[in-house]
């Protein structure tokens, strides 16, 4: 059974296509406005074996924000379509990423509650052109439409490129550990017997 899944978006301010394989290899094609989120999301998609294809148009003339927030919606919506009932999945990811100075951990849980813990502090406001306030944006909108607990801790950094690499690889890995079918789970990986 094929753990995919599409999702179409269209409002005043954004029009994204995306999909995802969740049993993939990687594969990643992207068509955004917004070169450095592009990079981000290579990271999940390679890190995390997740095939992704994502087209998005937005209103980047006003500024990127909306272009992030409807993408981490997006993602989202898929993952929680394509993760399906949770039967016999691990259900908890975590992972430590380095990137020379930089060092980052994630830990998740497909719970179904919502929760976002992000610790990230980046010495300067900007990536390029980039806002990395965005980051937090981005990740509390795959939290919400998710259901996900996430918790993410840059433990130390420099570099704002390095730490926002090591963070989304590691919520790749994390996300790939979590979502792994569990040999000697075949039901739902909880004692409430739903998630």
């Amino acid at each position: 059974m094929a753990r995919s899944a599409s999702i179409e978006r269209n409002t005043k301010e954004t029009q994204i296509k995306l999909s995802i394989n969740l049993d993939g290899t990687g594969v990643c094609e992207l068509d955004t406005p917004i070169p450095f989120l592009n990079h981000m999301l290579e990271q999940i998609s390679r890190h995390g074996l997740i095939d992704m294809r994502i087209d998005a148009k937005g209103d980047i003339d006003i500024d990127d924000h909306h272009t992030v927030e409807d993408i981490g919606i997006c993602l989202g919506e898929v993952l929680r379509d394509a993760i399906g009932d949770k039967k016999g999945i691990v259900r908890y990811g975590h992972a430590y990423v380095p990137l020379d100075e930089s060092l980052s951990r994630v830990v998740l849980d497909l719970s179904g509650r919502p929760d976002l813990e992000y610790h990230v502090n980046f010495p300067k406001e900007m990536i390029g052109s980039f806002d990395v306030d965005l980051f937090k944006e981005f990740f509390q909108a795959v939290v919400n439409h998710s259901r996900m607990s996430l918790h993410i801790d840059n433990l130390r950094g420099i570099n704002n490129h390095h730490i926002a690499e090591t963070v989304f690889k590691a919520f790749g890995r994390a996300l790939r550990m979590a979502v792994e079918a569990d040999p000697r789970q075949s039901g739902i990986p909880s004692t409430k017997g739903t998630l």
